[in-house]
């Protein structure tokens, strides 16, 4: 790929970042995400009482009320609610979406418990939405790695952006060169491709305090590329709400990355 074709695709990417970022139900108009107990209550400007309980959301509503289950019409559960309803949360097959007039509503699971996510498109995330800063392309920040995978996948315990520490799943490491230094960084599965959460020396101060990556599906010998061009701010950069992890130890790089996305912008 010349240098000019894969500018173009960067330059493409970064405008489909900030397009979906800045879609009706995008990462800009999460408002909410409320954790459930196993009795049933109100939530903060929803109708209904809602719960967790047997790995699923449930809740308790009117017709009235206007909550409303998605689906084609070959789902027989999907129309309004009317008296108790069981919701299957996003990492199961069948997740159930509701809606409440424009509102999208998302039951999820993370680490055994559950929430709901409410997606609001009149979010203040998106009226005041102006963009994705990103430092220049350049090809000198997309290098090749080795991926070389753990005897067995490890979890590794991080903090959150809530506050909370939850367990990373690894999978193995990457080693690369940036400046003719020698680096390694703990990567995830995500599919068959990898995925990794860093900071560098100027994470903080001229870009995001941490930043997501991808990386193309290793080959048999794991060979892989590591373009930092690519590097991408988390969802809790853009909502407060949610929970991004931060990254595991050693996965701070001693030098500045001046590359990748840099910080959510403004009105």
């Amino acid at each position: 790929m010349t240098t000019d074709t894969a500018a173009e695709e960067w330059q493409t990417w970064t405008e489909r970042r900030a397009a979906a970022a800045s879609a009706p139900h995008g990462t800009l108009a999460l408002t909410a995400t409320h954790w459930l107990e196993p009795e049933p209550a109100e939530l903060p400007g929803l109708p209904g009482r809602w719960w967790a309980a047997d790995g699923a959301v449930h809740v308790e509503a009117s017709a009235a009320d206007g909550l409303v289950v998605q689906g084609s019409a070959a789902d027989s559960g999907a129309g309004p609610v009317d008296g108790t309803r069981r919701l299957t949360p996003d990492t199961s097959p069948g997740a159930h979406l509701l809606t409440l007039g424009e509102v999208l509503l998302v039951p999820i699971e993370r680490e055994g418990e559950l929430a709901l996510r409410v997606f609001d498109p009149e979010s203040k995330g998106r009226s005041s939405f102006a963009g994705i800063s990103a430092f220049p392309y350049s090809p000198d920040w997309a290098v090749p790695a080795v991926f070389t995978p753990f005897e067995q996948d490890e979890a590794v315990l991080v903090e959150n952006a809530d506050g909370r520490e939850r367990p990373l799943a690894t999978t193995g490491k990457i080693a690369f060169q940036l400046a003719g230094e020698e680096h390694t960084l703990t990567v995830s599965r995500a599919g068959d491709q990898l995925s990794g959460v860093i900071a560098d020396a100027g994470s903080g101060r001229e870009s995001y305090r941490f930043r997501f990556i991808t990386l193309p599906a290793p080959d048999a010998d794991g060979r892989t590329v590591l373009d930092l061009n690519r590097a991408y701010l988390p969802p809790c950069a853009f909502a407060d709400h949610f929970i991004c992890p931060f990254p595991p130890p050693g996965n701070r790089l001693p030098l500045v990355v001046e590359a990748g996305e840099k910080q959510v912008l403004t009105k």
